[in-house]
């Protein structure tokens, strides 16, 4: 690709989808040519927000447009797999937020589409690009613990928000609370543990506040055993206040510990740390770059624009994205039988 500008379609300008336009609109090299949103209040909104964009109402005419050279989809989980087909068929690239589709056979679909088209795939698992996050994967890929053995990924926050229509408390339309946040910490501990063994076994467990709301699973934990021994423990409540995480490593030969919070997840002006143990001296280091999600997605749409230019790599494939759907599908039958469940069942049924 030249160096024109990339020029972006998005597709859903909900909370999340306005801080990918505003992502997008201050991007170098990228442009935001077009918008579709759900309702003409939100139609509006676009337009009084983006007056250099065409707005749709109508996601399939945004799709006919020949001149958009990326599509970023940022709606509700059950539309996932609808909306991105149409984009790949379309022949456009796609960013596609998590979760990737609530099923390994729609997360197969859309593979088998960009490769068919030949488009990229990138999924939004954002944190990926976290000075902080990603700190702790570079001192693991270097050797700074020694071999990893354990991983701890832990969030305390705010209920989630309810999203458009109450969709996210609609768990035929949300698939299941799983694949909302704690996806993003399933992820964390299949990248830092990459070249240490694949994942095995999920064990989980989970309850809810609201006895008549059983599927709402408000406080969830699970044991993710890799192969060479190492295991990554998630956990999360959305019984809490704020916005706090917490990453823990440990190897044989030191530990990392990170711990991120915030008045509320999207803040820009967070606190966090990173403590590294080389098994003598504890030592705490500092960043010169801002951490948070909202910086992440920034970065993301740049990273983008770099990949299709040819520079670089994605952060996160489809095949990170179908990945990361299928340990939150392992947590949640765990949950719901009270067993271990195997990723190799997971991933050859298909459902």
């Amino acid at each position: 690709m030249s160096n024109q500008p990339v020029r972006f379609g998005l597709i859903g300008f909900g909370a999340w989808g306005q801080c990918h336009a505003g992502a997008i609109a201050k991007t170098p090299g990228a442009e935001l040519a077009a918008i579709a949103a759900r309702s003409e209040k939100t139609c509006q909104s676009a337009r009084e927000a983006y007056p250099q964009a065409e707005v749709f109402c109508d996601y399939r005419q945004l799709l006919q447009r020949d001149d958009l050279d990326v599509v970023d989809v940022v709606l509700p989980t059950y539309l996932h797999h609808e909306v991105a087909s149409a984009a790949l068929a379309a022949g456009k690239h796609l960013l596609l937020e998590k979760p990737m589709a609530p099923t390994i056979r729609q997360c197969d679909d859309l593979l088998q589409l960009a490769r068919k088209n030949d488009r990229l795939l990138a999924i939004g698992h954002e944190l990926r690009f976290s000075s902080l996050w990603g700190e702790v994967k570079r001192r693991i890929d270097d050797g700074f613990i020694g071999t990893p053995q354990y991983v701890l990924v832990e969030l305390s926050r705010n209920p989630y928000r309810s999203g458009a229509d109450g969709w996210r408390y609609d768990i035929d339309r949300v698939g299941n609370w799983i694949l909302e946040e704690p996806i993003h910490f399933f992820d964390f501990a299949r990248w830092y543990l990459q070249g240490f063994g694949q994942v095995e076994t999920v064990y989980a467990a989970a309850n809810s506040r609201q006895p008549d709301h059983p599927e709402l699973q408000d406080n969830f934990s699970a044991i993710v055993n890799f192969t060479g021994g190492a295991y990554a423990v998630i956990t999360q409540t959305l019984s809490a206040f704020e916005h706090h995480q917490t990453v823990k490593v440990t190897g044989t030969r030191g530990a990392l510990w990170a711990s991120w919070s915030g008045a509320m997840d999207r803040t820009r002006h967070p606190t966090f740390f990173l403590k590294a143990f080389d098994g003598e001296k504890v030592e705490q280091l500092s960043f010169d770059k801002m951490t948070g999600e909202l910086f992440e997605l920034e970065d993301q749409i740049a990273r983008l624009v770099d990949v299709l230019r040819g520079n670089g790599e994605l952060a996160a494939t489809g095949e990170d994205g179908r990945w990361s759907v299928a340990m939150c599908l392992a947590a949640q039958r765990s949950v719901e039988t009270g067993q271990p469940v195997s990723m190799k069942d997971v991933l050859a049924e298909n459902p």
